[in-house]
């Protein structure tokens, strides 16, 4: 699944500009919840080690599976825009079990409008919903033969499984039968962002997924994986080998899983020429071009329907696509041991630039080389990428992504897709209870990736302090949740991003590189191609890794546990810092790591000191001894941010000056000043409306944001994907009318007090009003120890939302907003001011509410007449 849902969510927490008025105060030093014997009980994983899964990890002496071969012949039909199609599945009973009925899935069956899939969409919308019903399946036929005699399928269907109940059993340990069935179905728009079909100029797309019934999962641990297909939830699916066809009119360009077995047959002789030289280049080589498409020629004129046959082996699904729109280029990918695979993209000419769909192969080959080096070879013949209307999607040796994509976005999209052959193409494990398995796994890799790519092109380095309270924040839910029941907004989160960065911090600060990376090599080793459960995992990387880290595995992912450390005091011994110094630190929430000191002293001389986890065995609160021979000026814990504590106030132990402000010296006069250094009180009182155009990176998508104001009481603001155009947040204020438009569409309830906050951002200069009725304005003094001297004013609007504002001494400019405290406050910081029409802006503005965005106003306007249909 593609990884731009996750940074939608991601942008969404750190930009939602009314959830600070939802910030609260917090105690700076809260009260311990932290219990040593609960996250250290030896109680953990009891009875999960058998003799089919092994208490170290690996497949135990009697694993079995079952296998599931396809035989699969469709048709599409373009006029309809149907696939009917036949299927003849040979199904390998391993099993120590005789079975009397075996179970199928039939996931077309969630397009329906009375489906379980449906009836679970709530009426906010979501990424699950079905835009256009269809009938689902439609079952011609089923038959099955068994023991060597044919019968007509006793058959039930229920939503998107289908049980056949055998006339006998087949027997256990390796006897065969085959299922033979007749359908067709109805190819949806858009397939809950899976599969789909999409007009473009040159003609329509088809990425077809999930095209065939499929068989159940049989395993040791639940009998029959018979949960529905939601959405949410993914597959799981049984290996074997695929030998299908797909016809389609003879001016179409079919690529899929696998590789293409008659390519005499469907392809021109420049075609097999240009994939021929493909297949042996470094460089991406047009095998399809846009004249080609243009010219609409068939390969083989003479033929209204061509039949292209492809092969795909220890698979577990296939997935292709159709269209005559396609441009078509690839390159070879070089594999370890001398062995080498094909990238190639097929993507619509209004994709093709060279920013965009022009260097997806190289994205491919770049991204399957890094993985197949650090983990584990790529399995496939072929690596093919689909420009579609599916933001991303991953199947064996096939994804669909978007035709818009382009850049840091394409990048992301393919990288993510490919890395999924890894989890769960390679290593089986199952998607519809875990996603955190494939998901979350992924996402890790993904991130070791990119660094590595092109000299970290798209690498930009992740404060896994910052993202804190985006993972922990206050709806977040435990890893160890069925994706169906986590709720929407919180998936990039609980299946992605929290798993990622639980394995990032498992490889950097606590196992170290060369032991996590040698454990999770075992890991994917000894589960290619198998079944793993979660214990599995939990059990290779401790018995690999040497470490018991089954505290590790309850705090991140059975349970929301949270990280708050913090430094309580310094003291010195005997009261003399040349004797040393005993430092107190305190494990605040119930989670626990090891920890990382930065100590400065007075004589300008730094030290790290490391501890172990296992000091919190001991309790919630450790001292240890400093050689310090002067006094300490700064004690910080988790000092490069490696670590996601919700609370970064109390890291740092230092002694920060607050000095009265001077006598006279008042809040207004410090608004004076701010006034007077941004243009001076009658300039600001002659703007009536000013727009600022920013950008901004997350998560390797960039963002188009735009802000407008307009006096009495207009607001706006919009952020865009700018790879995509979607709309991630919209806000409108007008007048006593509020409006706030989040991901998808879904727009937010909000309370009283957010709306007065809302309606509050209207006001284009506020130190204008600060002075006004309903304002409350409190000099705090002038803080000293930064890096300048700031003036601190507490303010509180008509919303009763409490601010501390810093304003430099020097210059009288605004610096910083903070408001709340603890893993719930947010602030915002300025620098870098313009001049714009005679009024100084900041043309950089930093948001940090546990993860931090940066805007850079690339241009703004005064006084430039903005309509009122603007804020409508």
């Amino acid at each position: 699944m593609s990884n731009l849902s996750k940074a939608i969510l991601f942008l969404f927490i750190i930009c939602s500009a009314y959830s600070q008025a939802r910030a609260q105060q917090q105690q700076s030093q809260p009260k311990s919840t932290f219990d040593a014997h609960q996250l250290f009980s030896p109680l953990f994983m009891e009875g999960e080690a058998n003799a089919f899964h092994s208490a170290t990890g690996k497949p135990g002496p009697k694993y079995w599976q079952n296998q599931a071969d396809y035989n699969i012949q469709a048709t599409l039909d373009t006029t309809q825009k149907k696939i009917n199609g036949q299927v003849t599945i040979t199904y390998t009973n391993n099993s120590p079990y005789n079975l009397h009925f075996v179970w199928l899935q039939l996931d077309q069956n969630a397009f329906r409008k009375n489906s379980l899939g449906t009836a679970q969409i709530p009426v906010t919308g979501s990424r699950e919903q079905v835009d256009t019903y269809t009938n689902g399946y439609n079952l011609k036929s089923v038959s099955i033969k068994l023991d060597g005699k044919k019968y007509k399928a006793n058959y039930l269907v229920n939503d998107t499984r289908m049980q056949i109940r055998l006339p006998k059993a087949l027997k256990k340990k390796g006897k065969k039968m085959k299922i033979f069935i007749n359908y067709s179905f109805e190819i949806p728009t858009h397939g809950k962002d899976r599969m789909g079909r999409i007009n473009t100029k040159n003609g329509r797309i088809y990425s077809i997924a999930q095209w065939y019934p499929r068989m159940e999962v049989y395993d040791e641990v639940e009998g029959w994986n018979n949960l529905p297909y939601l959405g949410a939830g993914e597959f799981y699916l049984e290996y074997g080998n695929f030998n299908y066809s797909v016809t389609a009119p003879s001016n179409m360009l079919v690529v899929g899983s696998g590789k293409l077995q008659n390519p005499r047959e469907v392809l021109s002789q420049k075609e097999r020429d240009q994939l021929k030289k493909a297949r042996k280049s470094d460089k991406t080589v047009m095998i399809r071009s846009k004249q080609d498409v243009q010219n609409g020629q068939p390969a083989h004129p003479g033929k209204k329907m061509l039949t292209w046959h492809f092969k795909m082996n220890q698979a577990r699904d296939v997935s292709w696509a159709a269209s005559k729109a396609f441009m078509w280029d690839g390159a070879r990918i070089n594999l370890p041991h001398g062995k080498t695979a094909l990238a190639q993209s097929v993507y619509p000419v209004e994709s093709a630039a060279d920013s965009a769909w022009g260097r997806d192969t190289q994205f491919i080959k770049g991204a399957i080389q890094l993985y197949s080096k650090h983990w584990y070879p790529y399995p496939y013949p072929v690596a093919t990428a689909v420009a579609g209307n599916v933001n991303g999607m991953e199947y064996p040796g096939i994804v669909f992504e978007n035709y818009k994509s382009k850049g840091a976005g394409l990048w992301g999209v393919t990288n993510h897709e490919f890395g999924h052959t890894w989890f769960p193409m390679i290593v089986g494990s199952n998607e519809r209870k875990y996603a955190w398995m494939d998901e979350g796994f992924n996402t890790f890799m993904n991130q070791v990736d990119t660094k590595k790519f092109n000299n970290g092109e798209f690498y930009h380095k992740r404060d896994h302090q910052r993202m804190a309270s985006y993972i922990f924040g206050s709806n977040s839910e435990p890893i160890f949740t069925r994706p169906d029941v986590i709720k929407e907004q919180d998936l990039g989160i609980t299946a992605y991003s929290k798993p990622a960065l639980a394995l990032q911090v498992l490889r950097n600060d606590v196992l170290g590189k060369k032991r996590f990376d040698y454990a999770f090599r075992r890991y994917i080793r000894r589960w290619a191609y198998k079944h793993p459960t979660p214990w599995d995992f939990f059990n290779t990387m401790s018995n690999a890794g040497g470490e018991d880290l089954h505290w590790f595995w309850k705090e991140w992912f059975m349970h929301d546990w949270k990280l708050d450390q913090g430094i309580k005091n310094v003291r010195y011994v005997n009261g003399n810092p040349k004797n040393g110094a005993y430092i107190t630190i305190v494990n605040y929430d119930k989670m626990a790591m090891p920890v990382t000191i930065r100590i400065t002293q007075k004589n300008g001389k730094t030290g790290i000191k490391k501890l172990p986890v296992e000091i919190w065995q001991r309790g919630p609160t450790w001292t240890f001894k400093y050689p310090s021979t002067s006094k300490i000026v700064k004690a910080q814990l988790n000092p490069n941010h490696s670590l996601p504590d919700v609370n970064p106030q109390n890291n740092t132990w230092q002694k920060k000056v607050m000095k009265p402000a001077p006598k006279g010296e008042s809040a207004q006069n410090v608004f004076d000043k701010y006034i007077q250094a941004i243009g001076g009180k009658n300039k600001l009182a002659s703007v009536h409306d000013i727009k600022l155009n920013m950008n901004a990176q997350i998560q390797g998508h960039t963002l188009n944001i735009t802000e407008m104001k307009k006096l009495p009481d207009k607001y706006s603001l919009v952020i865009k994907v700018a790879s995509s155009g979607q709309t991630v947040q919209s806000i409108k204020v007008n007048g006593d009318s509020v409006h706030v438009q989040g991901p998808q569409g879904n727009v937010s309830n909000l309370s009283d007090q957010e709306r007065k906050m809302l309606q509050q951002r209207a006001i284009i200069f506020p130190e204008l009003k600060y002075g006004t009725k309903g304002y409350q304005a409190k000099l705090q003094g002038i803080q000293q120890g930064g890096q300048q001297d700031e003036y601190v004013v507490k303010v509180t609007d008509p919303a009763g939302v409490k601010k501390t504002i810093h304003y430099a001494v020097d210059s009288g400019l605004k610096t910083e907003v903070q408001i709340g405290s603890g893993q719930n406050a947010s602030t915002v910081k300025y620098s870098n001011y313009k001049q714009v029409d005679g009024v100084k802006i900041p043309f950089t503005i930093i948001t940090h509410r546990g993860v931090s965005l940066t805007e850079k106003v690339k241009n703004a306007k005064i006084n430039s007449g903005l309509k009122d249909s603007k804020f409508e």
